[in-house]
């Protein structure tokens, strides 16, 4: 059963509801009552339009469309539009200019002149029968063009009269000959037949299926509008077009858009005449010779502006405004939020909260925590070339350009020459840090989302495209080939744009970032908001004073490893690792020691305050070892060993499975002088910065723990050494020691953990590797596919898998805090600049997040967004249960 109401008057109080009437309709009548100049019309129910497609308007709306008709006249000329309950559903286009038929020609002529009648006359015959009647556009287009010719006119805008009334005729054999049906000329069957055809259009087959694919529903959902036309034919300043009143890509005031004089619609999108600039700066900017509206007629300019800004304070957003102008009347037609860049929606959001129109938490829930990446990072220049030669994963943000290099010593010379490279590599390993930190962006041919490359450019900021694998490298030849058949050599540029996961061919222009203003209040007020810490994954002092630069709350993972790929330890590490006895071992701990130590000190001066979780050593120790015969062979030289001998040990060393091999805490286990070594040169460090108390409180984590008795064990000697620093310096160190969650066992023992360490960190990229048995580093060959064949709705190493690896954290959250409420909870995998996974992690009452330095401001909004609706959904809850308990009482 249909509504009571089925038709509303746009000018009568109050809006309509947006869900009945659309979108449009609801602003238009908004527009109305703050004072815009709209037309006069009504909107019909999308119940009732929903009937047009099998049952004539007239008898679904009866006598109310009949009122609705008197209140505009019948005289009106009148414009069929399209208004869904959400922009993005998009909708059939509208039919103009209904009741320019034959018998209202010479009335039509008093009021806007011959030429205007006969040109309004022509585009309603031509729209109504290619919308309403089925004809070929084609058709009337080519008549067009033939008119044009005849007439030795650029365009319809310079057809006389005499040529306008030929074409009309000309136009109404064309619907015969199509149709088979002559034109009506009753304004009122017009109008009954531009709704039925809106309807229709809006109920078949191909409207559903791309409405559906935007989010719509299959049926209903389409309310329709009938407006008076507002000309923009005849006398006058006459036209139409469309106004934006800020820079879409900065969101500084600026008036934009297009116009056309004489000219209806969006006849100024169409291209078929040039059209012309709205406003002043924007024409100058782009060296347009015409005259834009603004300096044509100032005082419409100015009416534009100042109703955008109360269509800002009263609608709470920045619109574009669809206009007409008649005889110099300026009429509004829409009002539709603009489409702007990132940086142009930070600005708008803190412009509108400053100004009183949003609050500061709706400003802070208007921004999408993944536009922040295209702030903190060069991009592309929008108008730069892409000339794409291969794409892969999207691994980390930012566009770069450079020379091609295809080693980390390659990528240091180039840098070392004033020129950053793109280190293309098949895959990256600990040994490229060197280079990743020399290059521009890193291109590799294989890997995935949480591959050795992609974490590791993630931390360091520098653009990064992996598992790029249409792309091969000729060793022999050292160039790299692009399934076009294009060859690159050594040097030859390259681009990489790490957030569309594309390579470039050349060099390209970029933006460069900047976190201030707008960025940096809309991020004060984040913080405000937010409950849970946001921590930064670094490794080095450099590291951390990035993520200062964003306002880390700390550093939630300090990698140790990647302190001895440096130059001059990588050796000494080699050394220790091939030993073959304690005291060989040792000595080469004892070589390191100093070196780990001066990291330390150096973080802890950086990290002033702030806390900071530092993970012992993680990854096989066959990731230190050398592999080419060069480097075996220097390194034989160093320890006074055959190559053929060091070679020998290097390969008894091998593991078929090293991922789940001898790593993480079984090195503290089997070989505890390493994590002894570690532990001593943390405290020492601590002894060394002391200023009249210790600086930071370390928190040390192990790594890769499943059971029990290994966090024990491995306490136990970091506890001993603490105790022998104490006594060596005597000062006795705070700390703490917590454990990495990384294994499911360790998920479903944390009760266990949690009774013997202070604080439990969840590495989310290793839990959900073992969880489903995915390697990080291979899955990219695939991934795709299966997110496409909708096996998995995500990458689960992007976005957390709340199933499946949610489940088992949400387990572990439970068991240790049950077993010691005082447990610290963490997240330190790259999950942590995720913002879906900062929000399970917000309600699952973690106590931080840590992620790369660059994703820290996204993971401190997501953060701000997680608290806020935890806190509306509390509020909500609450007033419910208020309800209940009332209705009881």
């Amino acid at each position: 059963m249909l509504a009571e109401t089925m038709i509303r008057d746009l000018h009568a109080p109050g809006a309509p509801s947006p869900a009945s009437f659309g979108r449009k309709a609801a602003t238009l009548a908004r527009l109305h009552a703050m004072g815009a100049p709209t037309m006069p019309g009504f909107a019909i129910s999308a119940e009732a339009a929903a009937r047009f497609a099998d049952e004539p308007p007239a008898r679904v709306l009866g006598g109310e469309l009949d009122a609705a008709l008197a209140r505009l006249g019948d005289e009106a000329l009148l414009a069929v539009r399209a208004s869904p309950a959400e922009r993005a559903w998009g909708g059939p286009h509208a039919v103009l200019d209904i009741g320019a038929g034959a018998g209202r020609l010479d009335a039509l002529a008093a009021r806007l002149g011959l030429r205007a009648a006969l040109d309004a006359r022509r585009r309603l015959i031509q729209g109504y029968a290619v919308g309403a009647m089925g004809a070929d556009a084609d058709a009337f287009e080519a008549a067009l063009h033939d008119a044009l010719k005849d007439a030795g006119a650029a365009d319809e805008a310079e057809l006389d009269a005499a040529a306008l009334e030929r074409l009309c005729a000309r136009f109404l054999e064309i619907v015969e000959d199509e149709t088979g049906a002559p034109f009506p000329e009753d304004p009122r069957a017009q109008l009954e037949g531009a709704l039925q055809a809106m309807a229709r259009a809006w109920a078949s087959v191909s409207a559903r299926l791309l409405r559906v694919s935007r989010g719509g529903p299959e049926r209903g959902g389409l309310a329709l509008i009938v407006q008076s036309m507002a000309m923009g034919l005849g006398e006058g300043l006459s036209g139409a077009g469309r106004a934006g009143f800020r820079d879409p890509n900065t969101g500084a005031p600026l008036l934009t858009g297009r116009m056309l004089w004489q000219a209806q619609g969006d006849d100024a999108l169409s291209g078929a005449r040039a059209p012309v600039l709205v406003g002043r700066e924007e024409r100058i900017a782009a060296g347009a010779a015409a005259p834009s509206l603004e300096e044509t007629a100032p005082q419409i300019a100015d009416a534009l502006r100042a109703l955008a800004e109360r269509v800002e304070h009263e609608l709470g957003d920045a619109h574009d405004l669809e206009f007409t102008i008649e005889n110099g009347a300026l009429r509004i037609l829409s009002a539709e939020p603009m489409r702007r860049a990132p940086r142009a929606a930070v600005r708008i959001a803190v412009d509108l909260a400053q100004g009183g129109a949003i609050g500061r938490r709706a400003a802070l829930l208007r921004i999408e925590p993944r536009m922040l990446n295209e702030l903190l990072h060069p991009t592309l220049a929008p108008d730069a070339p892409r000339d794409v030669i291969a794409r892969g994963l999207p691994a980390s943000p930012g566009a770069a350009s450079g020379p091609l290099a295809f080693s980390a010593e390659a990528a240091e010379a180039f840098a070392a020459r004033g020129a950053r490279a793109i280190l293309v590599r098949v895959e990256t390993s600990p040994e490229d840090i060197r280079g990743m930190h020399a290059a521009a962006g890193v291109l590799t041919l294989r890997g995935g989302m949480t591959s050795h490359a992609a974490v590791v450019a993630r931390g360091l900021g520098v653009p990064a495209v992996v598992g790029a694998s249409e792309l091969s490298i000729d060793r022999a030849r050292r160039v790299l080939r692009a399934p076009d058949g294009r060859v690159f050599a050594e040097g030859d540029m390259l681009t990489v744009d790490g957030g569309a996961g594309q390579a470039m061919a050349g060099a390209a222009a970029t933006v460069q970032p900047e976190f201030s203003g707008p960025l940096a209040q809309l991020m004060a007020w984040a913080d405000e908001e937010r409950r849970m810490k946001v921590r930064a994954n670094a490794d080095t002092a450099q590291d951390a004073r990035v993520a200062l630069g964003f306002a880390a709350d700390g550093i939630g993972l300090c990698r140790t490893e990647h302190m001895f790929f440096e130059r001059g330890r990588i050796n000494v590490m080699r050394r220790m690792i091939l030993a073959q006895s304690d005291e060989d071992r040792r000595a080469a701990l004892e070589r390191l020691l100093p070196m780990q130590r001066a990291d330390f000190a150096e973080l802890y001066r950086v990290m002033r305050g702030r806390p900071m979780t530092i993970r012992l050593l993680d990854p096989p120790l066959h990731e230190f070892l050398p592999h080419g015969e060069e480097e075996i062979a220097d390194l034989a030289r160093e320890m006074g060993v055959s190559a053929e001998e060091l070679a020998r040990r290097i390969a008894d060393m091998q593991e078929f499975n090293p991922m789940l091999g001898k790593r993480g805490c079984r090195l503290g286990v089997t070989l505890p002088d390493i994590y002894r070594m570690q532990a001593r040169a943390i405290f020492e460090a601590l002894a060394e910065t002391w200023d009249g108390d210790q600086i930071v409180d370390p928190e040390i984590m192990i790594p890769l723990v499943s059971a029990r008795r290994e966090a024990q064990l491995i306490r136990g000697h970091i506890d001993e050494v603490a105790a022998e620093v104490a006594r060596e310096t005597g000062r006795a160190p705070r700390y703490r020691v917590g454990v990495m969650v990384e294994t499911p066992r360790a998920a479903l023992r944390a009760g266990d953990l949690a009774r013997d360490v202070d604080f439990l960190s969840f590495g989310t990229n290793d839990l959900t590797q073992m969880t489903y048995g995915l390697s990080r580093d291979d899955a990219g060959r695939f991934m795709r596919d299966y997110v496409n064949a909708g096996v998995f709705p995500e990458d689960p190493f992007h976005t957390l898998d709340l199933e499946g690896v949610g489940e088992l954290m949400l387990i572990a959250v439970e068991r240790a805090r049950a077993a010691d409420g005082a447990v610290s909870i963490g997240l330190c995998g790259e999950h942590g600049g995720d913002p879906a996974s900062v929000r399970f992690c917000e309600l699952a009452g973690f106590d931080y997040v840590s992620c790369s330095p660059f994703r820290v401001p996204v993971a401190r909004l997501a953060a701000a967004q997680a608290a806020i609706l935890a806190r509306d959904d509390e509020a909500a809850e609450g007033a419910a249960g208020a309800r209940e308990d009332e209705a009881a009482q």
